[in-house]
C-alpha cells in the first residue's frame, strides 16, 4: 500500500488548483469577473456640423459626407410628434406624492391648454446617462464610485437601464446602457477612470452634447443626464456676456452652449448635475426661482461673487429643465444618486400632441398644474408643490 501512498498525493495536488471538488457534488468552476465592453470614444463615432440654413448643430455619423442626411439630424413633420412633459409631486415634508391619475393633472404650452393622451406613473423602464468629468480637479472625488454603484443598485428598477460616460478631453463610454448591475460597478470602478483624467482639459457641455445625440438616439420613455462635474469647461469659451452662448451670423462651426441645451431639451432628457464645488453663498434656491425667466449671467450675479462657470450649471438645468446639487451639502455622492433614484421612481409622464399641430422650430413653454377639484385634494397634501420642466425644444432642419 505504501508504494500507491505518495504517487495518489501527488496526483491530487496537480489537480486542486485547477478544480474545486465538494465530495457528493459535481465539480464548480471559478466564478468569472464581469467583462466590460471596448470603450467607445463618441468624438470617434460622430462629426457635428452647423445648416447654414437653419443655424443649427447637426450630428453627422461618421463616414457620412456633410451633404447627405443624417439619421441623427431631427426633420421636420407636418404634425408633431407625443410631446413628453415630467413632473414630480412633492409633500411638503419632503416625501413624493404618489398614486395620482391623468384627471389630477392640467398641462399648457405657451399659455394653450393640451389634452393629456398619454400618462405614466414611472412604469415604464428608465435610461440614465451616468456623465463622470474624470479631468484631474476633480478625480479624487471618484474614489467612492464602489458606494454609488451599490447605492445604485439597490435604488433603481431592475427593468431601468444605466449608461456611464467619462470624460475629459474625449468622451468615453464605459458602457453602454445596460441592465446589469455587475457591469456598472465594474465600470465605475474602471482603471480606464485613470486613464482618462490623464487629461488636464475637460470638454464638459461638449460632453453633454454627444451623450444626449448620440447614446440617446433613438430611446423611448423616461431619460435622464446624471452629471458629477466642477463646471469648469475648457472648449466653449463662455463668458459674462449671455451672447458668448449662441452662434455668431455666418459660418461659424464651433459648438455653443445653445446647441447643448437645444439638443438636451428636443430629446426630452431630465438633466441632474451634481456640482463638487461649494454652494455660492448668493445662489440660494430662492434666489434661482426668482430668476427662471431670464439668463442668469447678468451684473447682479457678477457683482454677487457667483462662479461664472457655476452660474452657467444653474443656467443649463434653467433651461432644460432639472435640479443643481452641490456635493459639499448632501456628503456623499452615493446619497445623491440615491436621491435622485428615488426621484426618477416617483415620476408622472404626461405626453399630448400639441393643439396647434404644425411642428413649428423654436422653444415652447410648459406649464402643469394640479387640477383643483375634490378628488385630487383628498390624495395631495395641502401645499404640496409640482417640479416640472419649463420648456422644450422643437428643432429646426432644412430639406
Amino acid at each position: 500500500m505504501k508504494l500507491f501512498a505518495k504517487p495518489c498525493i501527488r496526483f491530487r495536488r496537480f489537480l486542486v488548483p485547477a478544480f474545486t471538488f465538494v465530495l457528493g457534488a459535481s465539480i464548480v468552476a471559478p466564478a468569472q469577473k464581469p467583462k466590460l465592453p471596448r470603450p467607445r470614444i463618441l468624438e470617434h463615432e460622430i462629426r457635428i456640423s452647423r445648416d447654414p440654413a437653419t443655424g443649427e448643430m447637426r450630428p453627422i455619423p461618421s463616414g457620412e459626407s456633410e451633404s447627405a442626411p443624417s439619421g441623427l439630424a431631427p426633420v421636420i413633420r407636418s404634425r408633431v410628434d407625443l410631446v413628453e412633459a415630467q413632473c414630480t409631486v412633492t409633500a411638503p415634508d419632503g416625501t413624493r406624492v404618489r398614486g395620482l391619475t391623468r384627471d389630477d393633472f392640467r398641462l399648457w404650452e405657451d399659455g394653450t391648454e393640451q389634452k393629456v393622451s398619454a400618462f405614466d406613473a414611472a412604469t415604464t423602464p428608465a435610461s440614465i446617462a451616468l456623465m463622470l468629468d474624470a479631468s484631474p480637479s476633480i478625480y479624487r472625488e471618484l474614489r467612492d464610485m464602489r458606494g454609488v454603484a451599490r447605492s445604485l443598485a439597490q435604488s433603481l428598477q431592475p427593468e431601468d437601464e444605466v449608461a456611464v460616460v467619462a470624460f475629459a478631453d474625449e468622451t468615453q463610454v464605459l458602457l453602454p446602457f445596460s441592465r446589469d448591475r455587475k457591469l456598472l460597478q465594474a465600470a465605475l470602478t474602471s482603471p480606464q477612470l485613470a486613464q482618462v483624467a490623464n487629461s488636464s482639459q475637460s470638454f464638459i457641455y461638449q460632453a453633454a452634447y454627444l451623450t444626449a445625440v448620440r447614446l440617446f438616439s433613438g430611446r423611448a420613455g423616461r431619460k435622464a443626464i446624471v452629471l458629477l462635474t466642477d463646471g469648469q469647461d475648457s472648449a466653449l469659451g463662455l463668458t459674462w456676456d449671455p451672447q458668448s452662448m449662441s452662434p455668431a451670423a455666418g459660418a461659424n462651426k464651433s459648438l455653443k452652449f445653445q446647441d447643448v441645451t437645444r439638443a438636451i431639451a428636443a430629446s426630452g432628457i431630465e438633466l441632474y448635475v451634481i456640482s463638487t464645488e461649494p454652494r455660492p453663498r448668493a445662489m440660494t434656491g430662492e434666489w434661482l426661482s426668482a430668476q427662471r425667466e431670464q439668463p442668469l449671467m447678468t451684473p447682479a450675479a457678477r457683482r454677487s461673487g457667483i462662479p461664472l462657470y457655476t452660474l452657467y450649471l444653474a443656467e443649463l438645468t434653467r433651461q432644460v429643465g432639472g435640479e443643481l446639487y452641490f456635493l459639499r451639502e448632501v456628503g456623499s455622492l452615493a446619497e445623491i444618486y440615491h436621491s435622485i433614484a428615488l426621484k426618477l421612481e416617483a415620476e408622472y409622464t404626461l405626453g399630448y400632441y400639441p393643439a396647434a399641430g404644425v411642428a413649428k422650430p423654436g422653444w415652447r413653454k410648459l406649464k402643469v398644474e394640479l387640477r383643483p377639484d375634490e378628488r385630487s385634494n383628498a390624495r395631495v397634501p395641502a401645499n404640496s408643490q409640482i417640479t416640472h420642466r419649463a420648456a422644450y425644444y422643437v428643432p429646426a432642419s432644412s430639406r
